[in-house]
């Protein structure tokens, strides 16, 4: 059997919402080994991405949140290799606005574990980027994939259309800082940092982290 890697390829392209349109440069992981792989985030270019997969089946194409920087090649890699494409139905009207005549094959929902060469992957809902915002937790590679949750340097960006900082900070604490401090956030853009690191970039609750419902 072939050893379990995560593999990163750094795409570019654009981030459009509200209005407004920046350049950008995205991370599309790649989970797997020699022979199957599952990517995190179809980012702008699906022909590079497909070419780093080099050969390997692709079980799925996983959509941390819908915003178009995330999602704007899904349906193109899906076509050239396959592989379902998975979002969580909060997003799918964020969805809509990239791809009005496709919809996902499939529901990521807090809970469900995906498979890929041995490794589990646990789905972790984590609402406040966007509603439906997901990270992916492989406990056996000491890894969160968290797209735009948690950066290094502290949560992701709200302020925009289907975002909310109070929600997104309850998500990260409750979700997030919970896992083991070794684990390593691979995020949805830039370097990679640690649970440890970034405990200290949350602030403390207002109240109980009992009294969030995920």
């Amino acid at each position: 059997m072939s050893r379990a890697r995560i593999d990163r390829v750094v795409t570019r392209g654009t981030f459009t919402l509200d209005g407004e349109t920046f350049d950008v440069d995205n991370n599309v992981w790649l989970v797997g080994d020699d022979e199957e792989v599952l990517v995190v985030d179809a980012a702008h270019d699906a022909r590079t991405i497909h070419a780093a997969v080099a050969g390997r089946r692709v079980t799925a194409i996983v959509c941390t949140h819908a915003h178009d920087d995330h999602v704007d090649a899904a349906p193109a890699l899906s076509a050239l290799t396959g592989a379902p494409v998975l979002l969580h139905r909060d997003d799918r009207e964020l969805w809509s606005l990239t791809h009005p005549a496709r919809e996902p094959d499939g529901e990521l929902t807090d809970g469900r574990v995906l498979t890929v060469a041995g490794i589990a992957l646990h789905v972790l809902h984590t609402p406040g980027h966007t509603w439906g915002s997901c990270c992916l937790h492989a406990p056996s590679l000491t890894a969160v994939f968290t797209g735009d949750t948690l950066f290094h340097g502290g949560p992701g960006a709200t302020g925009r259309s289907y975002s909310d900082r109070a929600t997104i900070e309850a998500s990260i604490r409750a979700r997030l800082l919970t896992l083991p401090g070794d684990t390593v956030v691979h995020t949805g853009h830039g370097q990679d940092t640690t649970i440890a690191a970034e405990r200290s970039t949350v602030p403390a609750s207002p109240a109980s982290l009992s009294d969030f419902a995920p």
